[in-house]
């Protein structure tokens, strides 16, 4: 009984650290979704001034803000449409990182 519990719970951990793909828009944990407190500047740059100021880079979901493990990954890609390659922890809406790409 020990051994067939171990079993599942070892399956499910497993399946738990399988990578997600999380599509959306590298922003800056400040600015979020909109990108207005610095007029005359282009998102990109917004992005990456924010990004230094406010403590890093996140992906926008449409939906979500999510803070990112990799911040010199996703400085590569300020305010680009991205797939993200990751694990989230829905508590601390962080994705750790395994891969950042821009999306097609």
């Amino acid at each position: 009984m020990k051994f067939v519990l171990l079993s599942l719970l070892t399956a499910a951990a497993m399946i738990a650290a399988e990578p997600q793909k999380f599509q959306g828009v590298i922003t800056d944990t400040m600015c979020g979704a909109k990108h207005t407190m610095m007029e005359g500047h282009s998102d990109a740059e917004c992005v990456k001034m924010c990004a230094q100021a406010s403590g890093g880079y996140a992906l926008y979901d449409g939906k979500d803000v999510w803070q990112l493990s990799n911040q010199k990954l996703a400085a590569q890609f300020p305010a680009q449409k991205v797939i993200v390659t990751g694990s989230a922890d829905t508590s601390s809406k962080t994705i750790k990182v395994v891969s950042i790409a821009a999306a097609k």
